[in-house]
């Protein structure tokens, strides 16, 4: 039986890698996990065996956009906990056949370390950033190196030009954490018909804001204001649907103690079983707390408010405008939040204030109505969402990267890999 390591650096990647490791299981490949940053959830969610433990960080891997979270990651023992991650990656290195590195240049340089075959979902990195990739020392080196069988990218731009750069094939075959919140691909007739219907009456908000925490809860707080000064025909009774997808951390004491002081309450009724979901209320205004939900979230929204980044992809994916609200980080800063537009296009905007001030709330709760009354005008609306569709297969790609993608692992396997014992 082949053997297949996989290396991941972060939240978004941890949650490809284990899609990608479900495809492998399925085909009879034994595969372990080695998470470079986190607990790696779905790795453990899927049933996919971690090699050795793991510890989580405050900065979530992110302490690199700032001096003072690379002080944290510093205090916290991160380079040190990474290392120790490198030596485990090499003291077991002979047990795989093939290392599949997703995300960075970290996952990267930790597959060229193993002195095993190596391949990579180069999931990190687009040409959308600047028209053309600058890659990071040593990645353009490692890229060619003869042990790399093969490299994938995360959209058809990014491959055309490093194929070019490079001098070898690079291939994009879409993006696997588009899969679990995609339907099947519908017929040509039946997507038409979907971005042509008009927007229901009672439109409906998805708020996205992060998985990591702290940030997410101090993300929410922000969201929750700008909900509060929405113009008053939304505020109305029914006039809007508001759902947002939290992560199992943020439960609902948690949300009630944040939330308390800007004046929403949590609903009494009691739940089914704990953080099942629970409504939030705010005068008129009613918001549903959903754990577990992720997808339920998106499949429901006409409009995404976003504080996230492989969440903000995914509504991307489905053809979903999403409207940012820039906050403190260490994730979800200005910078961050200016490259993800870039990345992902004009379906992705901001309101431009200072970060977290009245006035940024303010712009953003307008821009937010203006954006549901696009997409209710019975000319405009159906052709904007034509164009979203059109620009999250071009940007994300179609769903189903899950299973193309370890169906061309799979032809890795007998084709050029040595005996684990020769």
């Amino acid at each position: 039986m082949s053997r297949i390591l996989l290396l991941s650096n972060g939240h978004g990647e941890d949650l490809s890698g284990s899609l990608l490791a479900a495809g492998l299981l399925k085909r009879g490949v034994a595969v372990e996990a080695l998470p470079l940053v986190g607990h790696g959830g779905p790795y453990r969610q899927a049933g996919v065996p971690l090699l050795g433990g793991t510890r989580e960080f405050s900065t979530g891997g992110l302490g690199y956009t700032s001096f003072a979270g690379r002080l944290t990651e510093l205090m916290q023992g991160q380079v040190t906990y990474t290392l120790s991650r490198a030596w485990r990656l090499w003291r077991h290195r002979h047990r795989f056949d093939l290392v599949l590195a997703v995300g960075d240049v970290v996952p990267l340089i930790g597959a060229w370390l193993s002195g095993r075959p190596w391949a990579i979902y180069l999931v990190a990195y687009s040409s959308h950033y600047e028209g053309r990739l600058r890659l990071p020392w040593p990645a353009g080196s490692l890229l060619r190196h003869r042990r790399c069988r093969r490299v994938w990218s995360r959209d058809a731009l990014t491959a055309t030009d490093l194929s070019e750069q490079l001098g070898r094939p690079v291939r994009f075959l879409g993006n696997p954490f588009l899969d679990p919140v995609a339907s099947p691909t519908p017929p040509a007739a039946s997507a038409a018909a979907m971005a042509a219907a008009p927007l229901g009456q009672r439109p409906c908000i998805g708020l996205l804001p992060g998985s990591r925490l702290p940030e997410a809860a101090a993300n929410l707080a922000l969201m929750l204001a700008v909900l509060t000064r929405l113009p008053q025909d939304l505020r109305r009774s029914g006039s809007l649907r508001l759902r947002a997808a939290l992560v199992a951390g943020l439960d609902a004491g948690s949300v009630e103690r944040l939330a308390a002081p800007l004046g929403w309450r949590l609903d009494p009724a009691a739940p089914a079983a704990p953080d099942r979901n629970r409504v939030l209320r705010h005068g008129d205004l009613a918001l549903e707390l959903v754990w577990n939900g992720f997808s339920s979230v998106l499949a429901d929204s006409d409009l995404v408010l976003a504080m996230a980044g492989t969440a903000a992809e995914q509504a991307v994916g489905l053809g979903l405008p999403v409207l940012q609200l820039v906050g403190r980080g260490p994730q979800f800063t200005e910078g961050f939040a200016e490259a993800q537009r870039r990345l992902l296009g004009p379906g992705v905007v901001c309101a431009e204030a200072e970060p977290g001030s009245e006035a940024a709330l303010t712009a953003t709760a307008t821009l937010a109505a203006s954006l549901l009354q696009r997409l209710k005008d019975p000319a405009a609306g159906p052709a904007w969402r034509r164009d979203l569709n059109r620009l999250g297969a071009e940007r994300i790609g179609t769903p189903g990267g899950s299973e193309r993608m370890a169906a061309a692992i799979m032809e890795l396997l007998p084709k050029t890999l040595p005996s684990r014992h020769g």
